[in-house]
């Protein structure tokens, strides 16, 4: 008898009958002896309804009342799960966040679990019910409820995994698994029948919407299996497994486009000890995530200019914090480059294949496709190009590094031999 946590984005329970036949496949898979956990998000589109709706009343779009608000959308959905399944003649029970007792951080909108405790969901499913808990929501140890952002959901069904030893997570989606490029874009995109963590981690980070990268970063530190498939069929999806695992694998198992990014520069520094700690303190005191990072020294003024890039939604900080610093110096400037996108190509094959950015950079230089920064690591290559760009740029890698193919044979494993250039 397996433990099985199940997650439902909000596609998968939209409607009724979404949460119904979400209900039918919960109850099949407890029928095959299965204890089963399924956890929920709000139903397509309610989470943004509930922040339009908070916005009539207060400019502020975050903090207690707010997490008190959006946390009700997983609130009906759990509900309406729970009764679909009832009324398909099976027990269940519904709890929220902080029924089961998921604590997390003070940091409304975007806390972080600290602890789950399991006992009261495994006393139910001892019990005989099938459990259905409401993701993306928790409580701090003062009780006030908290929200854990965008994919949150994701990162509830992991934390309960973990907590409860599952034997696995299965992420119920609208799309079929894990692809090597998004399907809008390449028609002749490949499932992935099998993905490593640090694979998965990489392409969540540089803009793969399918797992949040903090569940897949749990997930990984604690061995538990994920599965991603679709809630509209029954095909097997993809697996996400530890690197060894993997029997073969091509130098690139997908391309990533991350929409959305802009590039601040800032001109005119000294070139003195300490200015990038100070730059990259007020970043991060002004809470934007940051990303590629450019440092060019001028030998001739003997001073610096730095760029970085984040998303667009940190825009407005990253003006104020720009102009701020660069009042500071004598000849000091700072500009911003939007309508940007991040492209990358991720593979744990690159350990061991040479020439994987060469081939990149001479495909897009091909198509005339212009690179303004690059960032790498030994699974990864991301550059930064214009947007009007990024799908040509994504068809084109697709189809040089030969993606719509399966590995034609075994590799050796990750870690054996020696390791590459890439």
């Amino acid at each position: 008898m397996a433990l099985i946590i199940q997650k439902y984005g909000g596609t998968s329970v939209g409607n009724i009958d979404r949460v119904r036949s979400v209900a039918r496949r919960v109850i099949q898979s407890a029928a095959r002896g299965n204890r089963v956990v399924a956890v929920v998000s709000a139903m397509a589109g309610e989470t943004n309804r509930l922040i339009d709706l908070g916005k009539t009343v207060s400019k502020n779009s975050e903090g207690r009342e707010f997490d008190v608000l959006l946390a009700t959308g997983e609130q009906v959905t759990t509900a309406l799960l729970a009764l679909a399944i009832e009324d398909q003649g099976r027990k269940a029970v519904s709890f929220l966040g902080h029924q089961v007792q998921i604590t997390t951080t003070g940091s409304f909108s975007r806390a972080r679990i600290e602890s789950v405790n399991a006992e009261r969901t495994r006393k139910a499913l001892d019990d005989g019910y099938i459990v259905v808990v409401a993701g993306f929501q928790g409580a701090t140890r003062e009780g006030s409820i908290t929200t854990l952002g965008r994919g949150g959901s994701d990162i509830t069904a992991v934390a309960l995994g973990v907590a409860l030893k599952a034997d696995r997570v299965e992420f119920y989606k609208d799309v079929d698994g894990i692809f090597t490029a998004d399907p809008a874009v390449c028609p002749d995109a490949r499932l992935l029948p099998r993905v490593a963590y640090e694979e998965m981690l990489e392409m969540s980070y540089l803009g793969a919407k399918v797992l949040h990268p903090r569940c897949v970063e749990l997930a990984r530190r604690n061995g538990l299996p994920l599965v991603v498939r679709s809630s509209l069929n029954f095909n097997p999806g993809t697996v996400v497994v530890p690197e060894e695992d993997l029997m073969e694998y091509a130098a690139v198992a997908g391309i990533v486009c991350d929409k959305n990014q802009v590039k601040v520069s800032l001109t005119g520094i000294p070139d003195k000890p300490g200015i990038l700690a100070g730059i990259f303190t007020a970043v991060a005191e002004a809470d934007i995530n940051i990303d590629m990072i450019v440092e060019d020294v001028s030998s001739a003024s003997g001073g610096t200019s730095v760029s970085f890039t984040c998303g667009s939604a940190d825009l407005a900080a990253a003006e104020k914090v720009a102009k701020k610093l660069t009042a500071a110096f004598p000849g000091g400037a700072w500009g911003v480059k939007a309508g940007l996108n991040k492209l990358s190509i991720v593979g744990a094959g690159m350990r061991l294949h040479s020439g994987v950015a060469s081939r990149m950079f001479t495909a897009l230089a091909r198509e005339g496709v212009g690179v303004y920064m690059v960032n790498t690591s030994d699974i990864k290559v991301s550059c930064l190009i214009e947007a009007k760009y990024a799908e040509l740029a994504v068809r084109t890698l697709h189809e040089v590094f030969e993606l719509s193919k399966a590995p034609a044979k075994k590799a050796a494993k990750a870690g054996k031999g020696p390791r590459r250039s890439i």
